[in-house]
């Protein structure tokens, strides 16, 4: 990745750190754009573009007549999640309980906290009716081409590669198109694993990934993931010379529901360390386009030199959900990926792959990501804000560097299903955190969706969310922490590892 960054950048990065460590504080004026520009000998369109750029991450606000001021934030996580032990491999059973969950959150008239779609205004709907008549009438045909063996449309597979020229040369015929990110994923771990073999998985991590691997009968080992960094090579390590896992499964960029990245440094290690021991890695990219760093970060598969990272993504968070298309970069599995594939949905729509072909072949789609990027990192740092405004003082919260999610860590004696129970009846829906562990953890943690466009009904939401977890912690004696099941660990090269 080219560390080559623009003087705009690099005075938006200095600021940046001034304010992470504190000295400019919360609520503080920066100093006026004719002194920085005096002061740093830049022009004051260079003052101006950084300063874009910061309100862009959610660091400052713009006051009218008035200049530009640090924002409140809440208190971040700081420490790397349960960063002392790895549970043991266990089999997922959270099918049942997140079944439960959804079906709550589908009542149109709660105010939906929970799902993280991407909210309709902010895709391109229009865009994208255009581009459909458009393709509909250059080539009829594709609405009713289809084709056991011929999956792929050669331009989505072209636009796929173009897009990742930055990082490097795709063969075309490792790409798999799929009906979905999720397919592409689960088509990924059929492939590269067995019923009883054991998934390295990040925690907390996405739920659907818990789904998946619970529905083809195969365990979870969770590693400890830093809530800025992603998860612990050191642990990764242990894992692969204990023998533990036969595959891991990651997001590197944008990790639901941290929001974390992870280094290219540790990408580069743990694509080192998966070709020492021939051990796969399934990478779901979803949010790579949706980081907030100044240049889009690299996946780990620009650092595979042995075929063993599947590479997976699709275009619904920024562009359409209902498109349902996504494809995996599949290296030496490619040919078990594309079997299965066409004996489990057979093709994914021809028309709806050129659709998307011509929606990246132009600037519409580097419009549309910019665009959300933006408005993404403004929406978290606004309820990041609520959220230390409304709930207790001992609340932290994630700091994203992408997508659309919050994770908040709540007192020790909250309940977030019981939380959840009590915020339904209130109109309000999340995500409580024992849905991001296979072994039950993040009791006392909860995932907001920040996609919502910000007004009254958000922000009161979020109020009542708050007053609810003041409230379970006035119950005489709180409620009473649930452990997790205990274990007998042992010391391998300074990792605490489950024996």
């Amino acid at each position: 990745m080219s560390t080559q960054l623009n003087l705009y950048e690099h005075l938006a990065n200095e600021l940046g750190a001034l304010i992470h460590s504190r000295v400019l504080a919360p609520g503080e004026r920066l100093p006026s754009i004719r002194h920085l520009a005096q002061q740093k000998r830049l022009s004051i369109s260079t003052v101006m573009q950084a300063l874009r750029l910061m309100e862009d991450r959610g660091l400052i606000d713009a006051k009218p007549q008035a200049g530009y001021y640090v924002r409140h934030r809440a208190r971040m996580l700081a420490v790397m999640t349960d960063a002392e032990q790895m549970a043991e491999p266990a089999f997922v059973g959270i099918n049942n309980l997140l079944m439960r969950v959804l079906k709550a959150n589908e009542d149109k008239s709660i105010v939906q906290l929970g799902s993280a779609w991407p909210p309709d205004e902010l895709l391109p709907v229009k865009r994208m009716q255009k581009t459909v008549a458009s393709t509909a009438r250059r080539d009829p045909g594709l609405l009713s081409r289809v084709s056991c063996y011929d999956t792929n449309e050669p331009e989505f597979l072209r636009q796929i590669s173009r897009r990742a020229l930055d990082w490097g040369q795709l063969d075309p015929n490792e790409i798999v198109v799929t009906g979905s990110c999720t397919e592409a994923i689960s088509l990924c771990l059929r492939a590269v694993a067995k019923p009883g073999d054991t998934i390295a998985i990040e925690s907390a991590t996405y739920f659907v990934l818990l789904q998946l691997i619970e529905s083809l009968g195969m365990k979870a080992l969770e590693i400890p993931t830093h809530p800025k960094t992603g998860p612990s090579i050191d642990a990764i390590e242990v894992a692969l010379n204990a023998k533990l896992i036969q595959a891991c499964l990651f997001v590197p960029n944008a990790n639901n529901p941290l929001g974390c990245i992870m280094p290219e440094e540790n990408k580069k290690r743990l694509a080192d360390l998966l070709t020492q021991h021939n051990v796969p890695l399934i990478e779901d990219d979803i949010y790579g386009d949706l980081c907030f760093t100044p240049e889009r970060p690299w996946p780990v598969k620009a650092y595979d030199s042995s075929g063993n990272v599947l590479l997976c993504s699709s275009f619904s968070k920024a562009v359409s959900p209902a498109a349902r298309v996504g494809y995996v970069v599949a290296g030496r599995f490619a040919q078990e990926v594309a079997l299965l594939k066409m004996v489990s949905s057979g093709a994914t729509s021809h028309f709806f792959q050129a659709v998307l072909a011509d929606f990246l072949n132009c600037s519409s789609y580097e419009n549309q990501v910019r665009k959300m990027r933006r408005v993404l990192a403004q929406r978290i740092a606004r309820m990041s804000d609520a959220v230390c405004a409304s709930f207790p003082q001992d609340c932290s919260v994630s700091e994203p560097q992408g997508g659309f999610v919050l994770w908040v860590q709540m007192p020790a004696q909250v309940d977030a299903l019981a939380l959840h129970d009590s915020a339904i009846g209130q109109g309000v829906a999340f995500m409580p955190g024992q849905l991001f562990s296979a072994s039950g953890k993040y009791r006392n943690y909860l995932r907001l969706n920040c996609g919502n466009p910000w007004g009254p009904e958000v922000e009161s939401a979020v109020s009542k969310l708050g007053e609810l977890v003041h409230r379970q912690l006035d119950q005489p004696g709180g409620a009473t922490p649930v452990q997790s099941g205990g274990i007998a660990l042992k010391q391998v090269s300074g990792i605490h590892l489950s024996s």
